[in-house]
């Protein structure tokens, strides 16, 4: 086990799992003080039918829901945000209760921020730990199992003038409650689960071998692994009814994201973000496509640790070379996103995602901003950038 000198955890959200677990909004929110909720979604998990559970669940109790803001962008804005947290103080509501995925929960992230802090400028917030107000409640009910926001102190907010992601950390943005259901996630479909799935899987791996790892994130890591080792493809395969499935990538998401909200995450992260912020490549399609060779990369410096994962990842027991060990890791890795692309199309090519190679230079300029690189095993420079932007085209 690595024990590192110094570590810090933080996971103060109350967690409220199993079937039917929607019902329980109400009397949490009684319980919080709250009457007046704001749902915040997007119209896709409206059309999907999934915001009438959430009303149904507050039939004949003394809570409401002021007002459904479905404008959640795919990659939560500040434009959205602002509109948002004006909406909320005009309907006097009291809690956001966001439902949807990151996006969403990202975006009743974002909107409180705003309005705790009093400004409509983001961007002078962004960072670590710059907020100081005190945060309204939240209440995050995950539609798919894959960002983790439900259970991290991190939002991502694309700026729409600057076109840049902005990263937003500190204790405040955990949500209240996280409220996992797997009737939620079953209408997701075969490809987003996919794509959501190795989102998951890279928070729990890049939290498993960066600067920050610890004990109590490596066991959530690990957890996390095991769980989507055994249940993502069955998910994807089977989503519409396999609830045993969905409920377990539901867990492992939240436990990923206990797990890099307070490791952190690493290169995977940021040339993922960049890929987003320019090319508007899927954040988890993203991180599926690069993890094998950031894996690669960061092997000659963290061989003990990526091998340490071959057997949450399913691997036979046995091997006592490390190099070897995480060789293995890293094949089923591959192996898990070959298989993905054979049951639903998703792409292995950053070629296939909507990337093209005149691209890449400018995918790597916003990358080496990214604060992410700093917690990465290895220094990344703009030639390494470049080249594992290359290897994944």
């Amino acid at each position: 086990m690595h024990m590192p000198n110094y570590y810090q955890h933080y996971s103060p959200g109350r967690i409220v799992a199993g079937y039917g677990a929607l019902d329980k909004i109400p009397s949490i929110m009684e319980r919080l003080g709250c009457r007046t909720a704001m749902v915040v979604t997007d119209k896709g998990v409206v059309g999907a039918g999934l915001i009438t559970c959430v009303q149904q669940a507050f039939e004949g109790t003394s809570c409401t829901i002021a007002h459904v803001f479905d404008e959640a962008p795919p990659d939560s804005s500040n434009i959205a945000s602002n509109k948002l947290a004006r909406l909320f103080e005009q309907y006097g509501c009291d809690l956001f209760l966001a439902v949807g995925g990151g996006s969403s929960i990202d975006t009743a992230k974002a909107a409180n921020i705003v309005i705790s802090e009093k400004t409509d400028d983001l961007l002078k917030i962004q960072g670590a730990e710059n907020i100081e107000a005190d945060l309204l409640p939240v209440i995050a009910v995950p539609t798919t199992a894959g960002t983790g926001s439900e259970a991290t102190k991190a939002a991502v907010i694309f700026n729409e003038e600057k076109k840049v992601k902005m990263l937003f950390s500190a204790d405040q943005l955990c949500p209240t409650v996280a409220v996992l259901d797997p009737r939620m996630t079953a209408t997701a479909p075969p490809k987003i689960t996919a794509a959501t799935g190795l989102d998951a899987l890279t928070h729990a791996i890049e939290a498993s071998i960066n600067l920050q790892k610890n004990p109590i994130e490596d066991a959530f890591a690990k957890a996390a692994i095991e769980l989507i080792a055994k249940y993502l493809v069955r998910a994807t395969e089977n989503g519409a009814t396999d609830m045993e499935a969905r409920y377990g990538m539901a867990n492992a998401a939240l436990f990923a994201g206990i797990a890099f909200s307070n490791s952190t995450v690493g290169v995977v992260h940021s040339l993922a973000h960049a890929c987003g912020a320019v090319c508007h490549v899927p954040h988890g399609m993203a991180n599926g496509i690069l993890l094998p060779w950031c894996l690669e990369f960061n092997l000659p410096r963290v061989a003990a640790h990526i091998a340490e994962l071959a057997g949450p990842l399913g691997a036979e027991p046995g091997g006592n070379d490390p190099v070897e060990r995480a060789g293995r890791t890293i094949r089923l890795v591959r192996e898990l996103g070959e298989r993905l692309h054979r049951l639903c199309g998703l792409p292995l090519r950053l070629r296939d995602a909507g990337v093209t190679e005149q691209n890449l230079p400018h995918i790597v300029e916003v990358a080496l901003n990214d604060g992410c690189l700093i917690y990465n095993p290895l220094d990344v420079t703009r030639n390494d950038a470049l080249r594992l932007l290359r290897n994944a085209f």
